[in-house]
């Protein structure tokens, strides 16, 4: 049973998605939470787009993506949704650049990206979308950054990244964009960048202290958070294998400096490949992969005020691989695997009055 802070969340448990997938691209827009592509029961890329309506708590089934895709990256501008790359039915990376009109619809192309790219990082400001990295179909990590004119339907060309990478997590504070991790192939990247949106210019911050693949990220007042993952042995360390870790490590962007949370401040569970948000006053940690034979169900926060983590309620339905939103109040949990790809869709919200 949770203590302390966790009395302050609740789980709202929403219906199922019609169609069951893992690496769905989700968005939310006017009251309505769209669920797009990802992969089925079959393994394969969809072209499935569905909606919940959030007053009605209703699903309904949207025009197909003119693309099917999984792993894609979604924009929210204004009544549009435009979807970015991923991974197509041949396992290749896409450059389609695809729009859904939600008041009339329907999808419109796009103008497609100047290479296709999976695992592209996106970010939207002022109502530019910045593309951030990606694997290319020959595999390489790219360094690419391209900012998309929707006015023009146009891609244009910024100073590439210091470190190539796909899958990163990417953070807008202030007039910089941060880029923290990714891949290059199988390694995780310890790199932590800033590109400075006024000046056009990239910055190298001190990189990750610990070398951690499918780790989670966030943000909150000023700090930088990398929770957990897979440990990568040391290059010397022949016999050792990657293992589950509660590793804490922070960033202050205002000292420039991380910090190795000690052993009492790491998390309560070790995980991977989990759901990373901040609702509350809290680092969230749901879900994912341990040590046990299934999906984690337990559930975590990292009170900043309180500096302690908390058990908090545990999902009602235990998965890893999920897809995840924040909107408003609500930390969202969408699909992922349980036994197989998960029609679940769930959402950690703060409890009335709190």
């Amino acid at each position: 049973m949770a203590t302390g802070g966790g009395r302050a969340f609740a789980w709202q448990v929403f219906p199922p998605m019609p169609t069951c997938r893992v690496y769905g691209t989700v968005a939310y827009q006017d009251g309505h939470l769209l669920v797009l592509g990802g992969c089925g029961q079959a393994g394969l890329p969809l072209d499935t787009a569905e909606t919940l309506d959030m007053a009605s708590h209703t699903w309904l089934t949207l025009a197909p993506l003119p693309t099917a895709r999984a792993g894609a990256a979604a924009v929210v501008l204004g009544k549009q949704v435009l979807v970015v790359g991923g991974v197509d039915e041949g396992q290749s990376p896409v450059a389609a650049v695809e729009a859904f009109l939600a008041d009339e619809g329907r999808w419109e192309r796009r103008a497609t990206l100047p290479q296709a790219a999976m695992g592209v990082a996106t970010v939207e400001r002022d109502g530019m979308v910045y593309a951030l990295g990606g694997m290319g179909p020959d595999t390489a990590p790219q360094a690419q950054v391209r900012v998309y004119e929707p006015r023009r339907d146009c891609w244009l060309s910024l100073p590439s990244m210091p470190t190539p990478c796909y899958g990163a997590s990417t953070f807008l504070h202030g007039n910089k964009i941060y880029v923290l991790g990714g891949r290059q192939g199988k390694l995780p990247v310890t790199a932590f960048e800033a590109f400075d949106l006024e000046a056009c210019t990239w910055t190298r911050h001190p990189s990750l202290p610990s070398r951690r693949a499918f780790a989670g990220c966030a943000m909150a007042e000023g700090n930088v958070f990398s929770l957990g993952g897979l440990q990568q042995p040391g290059p010397h360390n022949f016999y050792s294998r990657p293992h589950f870790v509660n590793t804490v490590e922070m960033f202050d962007l205002e000292h420039g400096s991380w910090t190795k949370l000690p052993r009492s401040l790491r998390m309560r569970d070790k995980r991977a490949d989990f759901v990373v948000g901040s609702l509350g006053g809290h680092i969230m940690a749901i879900g994912g992969l341990g040590n046990q034979p299934c999906p984690l169900g337990s559930v975590e926060g990292f009170s900043l005020a309180r500096r302690r983590w908390e058990a908090l309620p545990a999902m009602p339905t235990a998965r890893c691989s999920c897809s995840s939103l924040q909107a408003g109040p609500r930390l969202f949990v969408i699909g992922g695997v349980a036994q197989g790809p998960s029609q679940a869709v769930e959402a950690l919200c703060l409890r009335d009055g709190v």
